[in-house]
């Protein structure tokens, strides 16, 4: 059996964990604060939420999240370590915890550590990718010189890795539709910046996907949630978008023209993305939030530039490449 712990924060961790799991032959328990997603393929464990601790919470910067006395991580980590007692655990996935890596490997189980972008280097990243046993990268290879020659070498890199692989691709009809695709993770766009640049393109069509509402304006229409927004990206002419690996790889896997303007996150995440996807020469990268009088000359460029490129980001296979690497290490 196969543990997949599964991190609550935003939609991407679950999104890549259903790709991955959904293809596996080995059976698969997920484990996570979140709800069981529909349709996952094994049994799951709903662990107890440990957000809101304040004692202590990195042990002395030694790990990230483990504050004293405290009720949902006593309750989470027990829940874990009953499962792994019981001897059926042949391996463990972590996306993305240090403290559940930690504890699989004090149980014996083998860790593979989902791997992320930006400076993992700190002392809590660094106890995770050297006790883990493989590290997947979702991101294709380029150099890392800030990894240690250990790291390397025992990294799969899979490309980018999105739920929509494969699903045909109609291309749109030619027009000037931009899609805007913001996560559940947090946004550091605020209402204003959109409809300013919406009223500095008046003749493109916006259309906004996500949890904050954004008020309609003549050429700006917000679309809400979206548990699905494969139709939406395949019809876009642009997507704007942040730099979360699920974003970037749900528009990869559509291969549209695309506008990426990172959001600030810890460890610079977002941003290492961006200046790789800058250093390829895919999509637009914009290292903040354009002012409104750019807005007509980067989509022109988003568009001039297309979205062929994306090839070199995402193959298509990074989920089965994944699935049958954690096969291989589970038997």
């Amino acid at each position: 059996m196969i543990a997949y712990y599964v991190h609550h924060q935003g939609s991407g961790h679950l999104h890549r964990a259903r790709a991955i799991a959904d293809r596996l032959r080995t059976p698969v328990i997920g484990l996570s604060s979140s709800a069981r997603p529909h349709g996952w393929p094994g049994a799951w464990v709903r662990l107890p939420d440990d957000a809101g601790g304040t004692d202590d919470v990195t042990a002395n910067g030694t790990l990230h999240w483990v504050p004293r006395h405290h009720n949902g991580l006593r309750g989470r980590m027990a829940a874990v370590s009953a499962l792994l007692a019981r001897g059926e655990v042949r391996l463990l996935v972590s996306d993305v915890s240090v403290e559940i890596a930690l504890l699989a490997r004090l149980h014996g189980v083998p860790v593979v550590v989902m791997a992320q972008p930006g400076d993992r280097t700190d002392r809590p990243h660094r106890l995770a990718y050297d006790l883990a046993d493989r590290l997947l990268a979702p991101w294709p290879a380029r150099p890392q010189p800030d990894w240690p020659a250990p790291w390397l070498d025992k990294t799969v890199h899979l490309g980018a890795l999105s739920r929509f692989d494969g699903r045909p691709s109609p291309a749109p009809a030619p027009g000037r539709r931009v899609l805007a695709l913001w996560g559940s993770g947090g946004l550091d766009v605020d209402c204003a910046a959109l409809h300013a640049a919406a009223a500095a393109t008046r003749e493109w069509s916006w259309t906004v996907l996500g949890p904050e509402a954004v008020p309609d304006r003549p050429n700006l229409r917000w679309g809400g949630w979206v548990a699905d927004p494969w139709s939406a990206l395949c019809a876009a002419d642009v997507v704007v978008t942040h730099g979360g690996q699920n974003a970037v790889a749900e528009v990869a896997a559509a291969r549209r023209p695309a506008v990426i303007v990172p959001q600030i996150r810890p460890f610079g995440e977002q941003r290492a993305t961006a200046a790789a996807l800058s250093r390829a020469r895919i999509g637009v990268v914009a290292a903040r939030w354009p002012d409104p009088e750019r807005w007509p000359n980067v989509l022109r460029r988003a568009q001039e530039r297309g979205g062929a490129a994306w090839s070199r980001w995402s193959s298509g296979d990074g989920a089965a490449r994944a699935a049958a690497e954690l096969d291989g290490l589970a038997r």
